[in-house]
């Protein structure tokens, strides 16, 4: 009963697939191989059919003569050109070579060594023997006059100015019952004589100092700068400090 039994329940298992696999994979195989010379001879015959399609193409060439074509639009308004009859002289290269004025062709151009000689002024014996004298125009330009150095421009000097009076600046009384400090520079032009000519303010921390700063350098007196051993108008920077001492 156990042998019917196991005979009629159809198993499909490992036996089976080793049994196909083989006819499977030749299958395949073939199929594979197929299909690639399919891809191949189809690429081989599309260009063996291209060629074909080009050679069939009949080449056509032109025969153009340059003379059926004419002259060009550019040249056919050209005037016409104009022949003048006479010798044409021959080029020639060579060395020069010096000739006796007698034998000197008529074209020639150039002024001869007497000619030369005789085209000189014969007053230019007679004033270098006596003692010659040249007289040219000289221009000598006038001294400038003495014009303010630019402020911000560069001046050379070999020794500044040195304070000889110093003048402190008075502090300003809303400055010093607000408690306002701070510090004010002052660029003061110097001229030839040591004393202030102008004061400009270049730098301040509060404009209540900027007047009192200004006037205290007025007020001052200075060594004038030298350049060349000569006294020159230069302008320097003057700070001032404004401190409360002994207030917090």
């Amino acid at each position: 009963m156990a042998e019917v039994a196991l005979q009629q329940n159809n198993v499909y298992g490992a036996f089976e697939l080793k049994k196909i696999y083989p006819r499977n994979y030749t299958i395949g195989v073939a199929l594979a191989i197929f299909f690639h010379l399919l891809l191949i001879g189809s690429y081989y015959l599309s260009v063996y059919l291209s060629r074909e399609d080009e050679e069939g193409i009949p080449e056509v060439r032109l025969k153009i003569n340059y003379s059926d074509l004419g002259p060009p639009p550019s040249i056919e308004n050209v005037a016409p050109q104009i022949q003048v009859a006479g010798p044409v002289a021959a080029p020639t290269v060579g060395v020069p070579v010096p000739v006796p004025d007698e034998e000197a062709p008529p074209e020639q151009v150039i002024a001869t060594q007497t000619e030369m000689a005789q085209q000189q002024a014969p007053a230019l014996a007679e004033d270098l023997s006596g003692g010659a004298q040249i007289t040219q125009d000289i221009k000598i330009e006038e001294p400038k006059g003495d014009e303010d150095p630019d402020m911000n421009a560069f001046t050379a000097v070999e020794k500044l100015p040195e304070m000889v009076h110093s003048v402190s600046p008075e502090y300003p009384e809303i400055a010093k019952r607000a408690g306002i400090t701070g510090k004010v520079f002052v660029k003061v032009l110097v001229d030839k004589t040591g004393r202030p000519k102008k004061a400009v303010v270049i730098k301040s921390d509060s404009e209540l100092f900027n007047q009192v700063s200004i006037d205290a350098a007025m007020r001052s007196a200075f060594s004038p700068a030298l350049q060349n051993q000569h006294p020159i108008a230069v302008w320097i920077v003057l700070p001032y400090r404004f401190t409360l001492e002994g207030q917090n």
